[in-house]
């Protein structure tokens, strides 16, 4: 026993008792229970340790636990009988209640947020199979600090996924798996700014994570133009930049496809520059009306930074990702990598693995194909009918489509009048650089259907009156 105030852990608590103060141990055991009871930390229904228990973890005499429970249970805070746990009171009532968890993501009535796939048409049930098999067949070894590069069972499913269906060149030894996207590029952009990089070019308009994600980690940001070809090599080489990040298989937002001869200077650039490409391969498999284009890192593995997630083709929530990295980058992108979070769920991995090597995401991607293309046509046919003023960009493919007017419009006004009509969607200019003499609307359409499609673009057409559009 000491004087000084030392923390003594109870089961489920920790209550801090001062030998050399003036009041006596149950007093004290009294005044901390209460407080805890008033502040909502102990909950109305929470059950206690027994007096035992207690008094044991406590090292003080089970009377001194006792004495507080009663005197306690006395004033209501506590309800306790004859061979029944103590436990909070359920009807007292808190000082304080506490606060319930909330959300920060805003909720519209109809919500045209770009890139979210149909929520609903998540494929619970192979999923759940597959979390089944690799929970019974998976050795104990698997559940353990592991590999941060990912667990070797998808690293080598991903090596034949992505050369079957994106023509990719990915080695299980320099393919990391990671918390999707902004993960892969959170490292990626560190390592490199540890290697001296100050600067990254990013597409203008492109992606608003690319810029801030980037920024965050030490980098400027270089904008390149972007038409309806691609990005503008012959500007990138006039940047100075040694890194660009790119959507080549289908521009953010503008939905273009990166044109062959595009495709072919960007290499020639990246080979006689020295200089390294970062693929966002974000949604490259789903294509309406043609063959999807295959991965740069194909043609050039020690040139491309190849990065893809799970987000569009199945969920956001599933958070994993997969970067294929040059093999001089390798080492450095594992020890970030390491330090980011130590290596993604074991579970998950595994259950990808288990739902690739089923041909599950195959037959996902041809159901998801159909469903997207049928929700597309009707966003573009609502909006030719309903805001002839508004012309639709990009080829048919992925979850999202760009719409600019024909007239200038203030583009927050629209976003705003949009809001309070319960439409929820993004501006053209939240993804430059810059100031934007234009503006324009980028709609996802894949998690609505289409009845929910029309009656969101009629909601709009009233927010574009409202601002002057139309």
């Amino acid at each position: 026993m000491t004087s000084e105030s030392e923390p003594v852990a109870g089961p489920g608590l920790l209550v801090a008792l001062d030998r050399g103060a003036g009041a006596t141990l149950h007093e004290q055991l009294e005044r901390w229970l209460r407080d805890q009871v008033r502040a909502g930390r102990l909950a109305p229904g929470d059950r206690l340790p027994s007096s035992r228990a207690l008094a044991s973890e406590l090292m003080v005499s089970r009377g001194v636990v006792l004495e507080a429970y009663s005197q306690l249970s006395a004033e209501g805070y506590l309800t306790a009988s004859h061979g029944a746990a103590t436990r909070v009171a359920a009807t007292f009532s808190l000082e304080r209640p506490p606060v319930p968890a909330s959300s920060l993501e805003r909720r519209y009535r109809h919500d045209f947020q770009p890139g979210v796939p149909d929520l609903q048409a998540f494929p619970r049930a192979s999923w759940i199979r597959s979390l089944r098999t690799v929970l019974r067949e998976s050795a104990f070894d698997a559940l353990g600090p592991g590999d941060p590069r990912g667990a070797p069972e998808l690293r080598n499913e991903l090596m034949r996924y992505l050369g079957r269906a994106r023509s990719a060149a990915p080695e299980p030894e320099h393919t990391l798996v990671c918390a999707g996207f902004t993960q892969a590029f959170a490292i990626l952009c560190r390592a490199l700014r540890d290697r001296g990089l100050e600067r990254i070019a990013v597409e203008q308009p492109g992606w608003a994570q690319h810029r801030l994600i980037a920024e965050r980690a030490g980098l400027e940001p270089v904008p390149v133009a972007v038409d309806d070809d691609g990005l503008d090599v012959d500007q990138l080489r006039a940047s100075g930049c040694e890194v660009v990040v790119t959507t080549p298989a289908h521009q953010f937002p503008i939905g273009c496809v990166m044109a062959p001869e595009r495709r072919s200077a960007l290499l020639e650039w990246a080979e006689d520059e020295d200089a390294l490409i970062v693929e966002d391969d974000y949604d490259s498999e789903l294509r309406y009306d043609r063959v999807p284009v295959g991965a740069l890192q194909g043609l050039a593995p020690e040139r491309v930074c190849h990065i893809g997630s799970a987000s569009k083709r199945l969920a956001p929530g599933v958070r994993l990702g997969w970067l294929l990295s040059p093999s001089w980058l390798t080492g450095a992108l594992m020890y970030e990598k390491a330090l980011a979070d130590g290596g993604a769920p074991a579970l998950e991995q595994l259950a990808l693995a288990d739902f690739v090597a089923r041909g599950e995401l195959d037959r996902h991607l041809r159901r998801m194909r159909l469903r997207y293309r049928a929700r597309r046509e009707a966003l573009v046919d609502a909006l030719g009918r309903l805001l002839p003023d508004a012309r639709v960009c990009g080829v048919a493919a992925g979850l999202h489509l760009l719409v600019v007017f024909d007239a200038a419009i203030d583009e927050q006004v629209l976003l705003s009048a949009a809001a309070a009509r319960g439409v929820g969607a993004e501006g053209l200019s939240w993804h430059r650089i810059g100031d934007d003499p234009g503006g324009g609307l980028v709609l996802g359409f894949a998690n609505l259907s289409e009845p929910a499609i029309e009656r969101g673009v009629a909601a709009l057409v009233e927010a574009a009156s409202r601002a002057g559009v139309g």
